[in-house]
Parts: C-alpha cells; structure tokens; sequence
C-alpha cells in the first residue's frame, strides 16, 4: 500500500491494483434529499396552513406580520439555547422535536401551537420535489442505474416520496434517526451502497452540503455537490446524468 505524508482520512481501503486501474465507471447514485431533490414548501404557506389550523391565520394579514415573523425566526435561530438544540436533531424524532419546539417557543406566532406547527412541517405534502427531480431519476433509471437516498431527517421522509409518486423510484433510503448517525458518518454512505450492492468505488453521492454529503468521499464515493441556495430555475441536477455510465 502506498504511504503519503500528508494521508487522506478515509473509511475504505483500495488495493494497489485499484489504486493504479481507472476510476470505474457510476453505476449506482445517492442523493440527499432536502434542498437537493425535495424541498419544503415556502415560509409563508406553512405560516398560513399553522394559522388555519390553530386559529390564528388573521394575524398573517396584519401589515407587516410576515416580515416580523421572518425576523424573529431567524434571530432566534442564532440564540446559543436554541443553537445547542439543533445539535444531533436528526438523530431521532424526540431530539428533533425538542430542537424545533425549543426554537419557535421564541417566536409570537408560533408560540403555544408547537404542536400544530410540526404537524404542517411533517405533513406529506410539506415538502414537493423539485421541478426538475423526477426527469433525472427517471432517465437514470431508464440508463439502470440503482438509486437511493442517504439523508439527515428525523420522520420517516418515504411518506412525502410516496405522496408525490416517487418511492418506487428508489432502491433504498438511509435516514440518519433510523440509523442513529448524522453524515458525515461513512457508516451511512456504506449501508446505502451495501444496500444497492453497489461498490462505493462505482457509485455517486449527490448533495447540497460540502461538510455532511462531500463525507462520502471519506469512503471511496465521488461526489456532486448542488449550489446551496433556494434557486427556482435551473439547480444543474441534470449534470448528473453527465456524470454516470452510459448502459
């Protein structure tokens, strides 16, 4: 095996053989799934669904009230309390709730009807993919390339899959509360590819985040990573056909 003084953490060993051949060609894709290939619906429509649903939607007409509720979700955001709860969230839906509950008890609007507004926030149609999602995953598919999920969430995210017609579009999905890890961890990224029997040497990780999706290269994956920004035309998720094995 060669040595280098400056070592690559890495998760997986690749013989000299491996080492010397060709990067093998992709032939199977993970994507995370927030902000990647789904995403939540806009602030001001799940604003409206917790106003409808706890009484208290004529606020959200009052001049302003949008622009305040914005402002005081993000300032509480940044509180060292509520910063501290987001830290493991996803690693099971309790923590998730208490990381949630912990920051909109900071804010008017949400304050007292938690509850109602992580009901909205988990509903099935909640989150809605991304115009351009389902064309790529249906031409991977047509290419036969296995495909599945590794993502940080802490409900079962299969329920918004299935209300949009997806699920039968993945192979398997890796969520981090069934898992008990958040990415980074290689352990994810190798349970997805040993899930598709995929070699992760032959497989593409798909994400938005550098630090938590680009981990996946700690274990032999290449990996694409979308711009992190809430874009409503083109995201270049189509470059990932680019990308994989023609078959």
């Amino acid at each position: 095996m060669i040595q280098t003084l400056f070592e690559t953490p890495s998760a997986y060993r690749p013989t000299d053989a491996e080492m010397a051949a060709p990067v093998p060609a992709v032939e199977a894709v993970l994507f995370d799934f927030s902000n990647t290939i789904f995403q939540m619906i806009d602030l001001e429509t799940l604003l409206r669904r917790v106003g409808t649903a706890s009484g208290r939607l004529a606020t959200l007409d009052e001049p302003g009230a949008l622009t305040e509720i914005s402002q005081q979700l993000r300032t509480a955001f940044q509180l060292p309390t509520v910063v501290a709860l987001q830290q493991g969230r996803d690693l099971s839906p309790e923590q998730h709730r208490r990381a949630m509950q912990g920051w909109w008890e900071q804010v008017d609007f949400l304050r007292g009807v938690e509850e109602v507004a992580y009901r909205e926030l988990t509903a099935p149609d909640a989150w809605i993919p991304y115009p351009d999602t389902e064309p790529v995953l249906r031409a991977l598919r047509d290419r036969g390339l296995r495909i599945g999920i590794v993502s940080d969430f802490a409900w079962d995210l299969r329920v918004h899959l299935t209300h949009h017609g997806l699920e039968p579009l993945f192979d398997t999905c890796v969520i981090s509360y069934e898992q008990g890890r958040e990415k980074p961890d290689p352990q994810l990224f190798l349970k997805a590819c040993a899930d598709l029997g995929a070699d992760p040497r032959a497989t593409l990780m798909v994400g938005d985040n550098p630090v938590r999706d680009g981990g996946a290269t700690a274990c032999g994956l290449r990996t694409y990573i979308l711009p992190a920004e809430h874009r409503t035309g083109d995201r270049g998720l189509a470059d990932t056909l680019r990308l994989v094995a023609s078959r």
